[in-house]
């Protein structure tokens, strides 16, 4: 059950955000150093970060009703 209050919202979404960001940050960490598998890092946090921003956006339709 969704709150009309959007901390909720944002709380839910702060830890996975940041998760998807330490993925990319790994990713980039791991192409700058030549390693082969930095690509995939980058692509997983790029995913996780749209799969949050598309939770937040289908989220935040219900608040606005």
């Amino acid at each position: 059950m969704v709150t009309d209050d959007p901390q909720f919202l944002y709380m839910i979404l702060v830890l996975p955000a940041l998760f998807g960001l330490t993925l990319v940050g790994e990713g980039l960490n791991k192409v700058l150093h030549h390693e082969m598998y930095g690509v995939l890092n980058l692509v997983f946090g790029l995913l996780f970060i749209g799969v949050v921003v598309f939770a937040f956006l289908f989220f935040s339709s219900y608040l606005n009703a």
